[in-house]
Parts: C-alpha cells; structure tokens; sequence
C-alpha cells in the first residue's frame, strides 16, 4: 500500500461559454433588425390597402349588435389638371456661351428659362407639352424653338446658337403656344 492516498483526478477545466453567448447574442441582434426592417418595409410600402383587422368576436357578443363598417364602392374622383396656355410660363433665356467679332457681331448660344406661373395648379404628370418659343435677335431673323415638358417637370430642349449684328444687340425671346399630347 502506498504511503499517500491517491491524488484526485484533476477536475476537467471548464469550456468557456462565452463564445456561445456572444454567438447566440449577435444572432439576436441580427434577428431583431431584420424584423424590424420587414416592420418598415411593410409599413412604408406606399399602398393604400387597408390592414387587415379581424371581425367581430362572437364572444361576449350576445344580446348586442355589432358595428360594420361599408367602404365606399363609388370610384376616388379623377384629378383635375390646369389647361396650359403660353400666359401659363414665363420664359427667359440663359447665355451659355458668346464670341464677339469687333464689328462684326457675335455668335451667341442660349437656353430657355421656364417657369411655371401658376404655382396652385398641378401640371398632368402623363401628358407631354410641347411649348413653341421664338428668339429675336437673331441677324436672319426670329428663330423658332421647341422645348418638351413631360413628368410634370422634365424640360428637354436643345441649345440655340445665333449669329447677332453687333455685341449690343438686345436677344430677347417668347412663347408663341403650348401644346399638349396625351394625358
């Protein structure tokens, strides 16, 4: 027999939980956020369904009448839109770039400058205006441009270079109609 008792088996170290509890942590973390953004998702979609809600409960119920809500059958009334007109814009124009030539005049190029006068009228998102405008000043004459509206507020237009007699020539310009294409 020996002269000491045994020594008792060393307890097994103990594994760390730590790595776990972070692991289950971030899994919580990354689970709430995307619920919370399906949450927002769903909420801020745009449409204009109504939630669902559940009827009324038969429970508790006897002896009363239930409210019941109808929702109207009757169509949402078709927006209105301003009938434009060449009083409905003012137009001025932009140089974006100029060559004088002494006393030979100048090469001018200029844009159009809209603005929708009537700010309390709402322009028909699905019709096109074209808006026809005349620049004067020009050395051969008035010079007749078309600019495109659509979306309501996409101006399309291209650039007018004109040829004036002399660099103090007075270039001004004018809608002459407006038109519109479907909508």
């Amino acid at each position: 027999m020996p002269d000491t008792p045994p020594l008792p088996p060393e307890p097994e170290p103990r594994k760390s939980r730590t790595n776990a509890i972070i692991i289950g942590s971030a899994a919580a973390v990354i689970a709430a956020v995307v619920a919370t953004g399906i949450v927002i998702v769903q909420s801020g979609d745009g449409d204009s369904r109504p939630s669902a809600t559940p009827g009324p409960s038969l429970y508790g119920m006897e002896g009363t009448a239930a409210a019941v809500t109808e929702t109207s059958s009757e169509p949402a009334p078709e927006p209105t839109y301003a009938a434009l007109d060449a009083d409905s814009f003012t137009i001025g124009l932009k140089t974006k770039a100029k060559q004088c030539f002494g006393s030979a005049g100048c090469n001018v190029t200029v844009e159009p400058e809209l603005t929708y006068v009537d700010l309390s009228a709402d322009v028909d998102p699905d019709a096109v205006y074209e808006i026809t405008y005349e620049i004067r000043g020009d050395e051969s004459g008035p010079v007749i441009q078309t600019a495109t509206l659509s979306n309501g507020t996409s101006l399309n237009y291209r650039p007018s270079m004109i040829s004036t007699v002399s660099s103090d020539t007075k270039v001004s310009v004018k809608i002459t109609d407006v038109t519109a294409q479907g909508g």
